[in-house]
């Protein structure tokens, strides 16, 4: 398994960590977090001008032509922004939907549109009761005429505010938790019937409620196959959590980064706190769990992009890792920096705020857990169960 990036992706990776760190600031964070968008529109169009916002779109689509790899290599050094900037609803959500299930005529109305920064759009998931389950949509789309009216509220549907497509999951048969029966429809945010409640969400990024009122969609609007749309649901949450993991493992790189360089400075009882040895073998398992994490990364990102079978099981072992990973560095970043950690001014806390994040999003670390013991086997030259990677 070849780890070592191309050319092109070494490119990737410079221009992208370049730009963070030219652009990205934690005081013009915190005030950008203030405005009415909540974001950096000339940040966005810059975004869309490096090619970026095209990155996993074909290039017959008008896009860079990446793939799952290209897209890692970009989160990563995102992550190390913490950028504000609808990203990951537009580009790694919309975009897997759009890839995976969208009609010619669906890529055609958006695609162009995103890559150029003109057109924004998120999908719509989650639902109050149903946690981490895909499969609990109480949402329904009830055939009307040719097309089909839209009623229920979606949660924590992440850059609503300022999207102008919404990839909503309703349920078109069958009870409220079906495997079978879920559908996915591309509503124009626009459309009468369609009410948001925005809100910051506790990492100063913006989601919302969203209600939709006996909205009349038309059959065109179908994404993907009637009934059938769990697994593309599947597909969207599998990319996305590659896109989060890689995220995470840049803020764990800064986490783990800053930490030590302020140890070398902060002196106590004549010494730099970096000289103890308690706080050096901190900041080794700091470091190992930080590249367990990269490394399980590249493994399930690859598997999942050649197609393997073992992408899954290897996406819930990557999401439980991080998860666990993300708390153990931030504490461990936040303790090394005393009071200070937890203070607005300080970039510890919300990196760690960040990663809390990510760990609740399509399941949290004990969710992953139990996603992946369902999926281990015993093999039958071996007699014996399937390990976690880097438990």
């Amino acid at each position: 398994m070849d780890f070592n990036l191309s050319e092109e992706q070494t490119l990737l990776k410079d221009s992208v960590e370049k730009f963070i760190s030219a652009n990205y600031d934690l005081n013009d964070r915190r005030k950008l977090a203030q405005t009415s968008l909540g974001y950096s529109e000339d940040f966005w169009k810059q975004y869309a001008d490096l090619g970026w916002l095209g990155l996993p779109f074909s290039e017959s689509e008008g896009g860079f032509g990446g793939d799952l790899i290209d897209t890692m290599i970009m989160m990563e050094q995102l992550g190390k922004g913490l950028i504000l900037e609808p990203y990951y609803a537009s580009v790694i959500l919309a975009g897997a939907a759009l890839r995976n299930g969208g009609t010619a005529e669906q890529k055609d109305k958006l695609i162009g549109g995103i890559v150029s920064g003109e057109i924004k759009a998120t999908v719509a998931y989650a639902e109050e009761q149903a946690r981490f389950n895909l499969n609990d949509v109480a949402t329904t789309a009830e055939k009307s005429g040719d097309g089909y009216v839209i009623s229920g509220t979606k949660s924590v549907v992440a850059n609503a505010e300022t999207a102008d497509f919404i990839i909503v999951a309703a349920r078109t048969s069958g009870d409220r938790a079906d495997a079978k029966g879920i559908t996915l429809f591309l509503v124009d945010t626009k459309s009468e019937g369609v009410s948001l409640a925005n809100y910051p969400t506790v990492d100063a990024l913006r989601a919302s409620e969203v209600t939709f009122a006996n909205v009349q969609v038309s059959a065109s609007d179908v994404m993907g196959e009637l009934d059938n749309g769990l697994g593309l649901l599947e597909e969207i949450r599998d990319e996305a959590i590659l896109a989060l993991c890689a995220e995470a493992v840049g803020g764990m790189d800064l986490l783990y980064q800053d930490t030590v360089e302020y140890c070398k400075q902060r002196e106590q009882f004549g010494h730099a706190l970096s000289d103890f040895q308690t706080l050096k073998h901190r900041f080794s398992e700091m470091f190992i769990e930080a590249e367990q994490c990269r490394s399980l990364l590249y493994r399930a990102t690859l598997e999942k992009n050649n197609g393997s079978s073992e992408a899954r099981k290897l996406i819930h072992a990557l999401k439980y890792k991080v998860g666990k990973a993300g708390r153990f560095i931030g504490q461990g970043a936040v303790q090394s920096h005393g009071g200070m950690g937890v203070t607005e001014e300080l970039r510890i806390g919300h990196y760690f705020i960040r990663l809390a994040v990510i760990d609740s999003m399509f399941g949290n670390f004990d969710y992953h857990l139990d996603q992946y013991t369902e999926l281990m086997t015993i093999p039958e030259d071996k007699g014996e169960e399937d390990s976690m990677p880097f438990m």
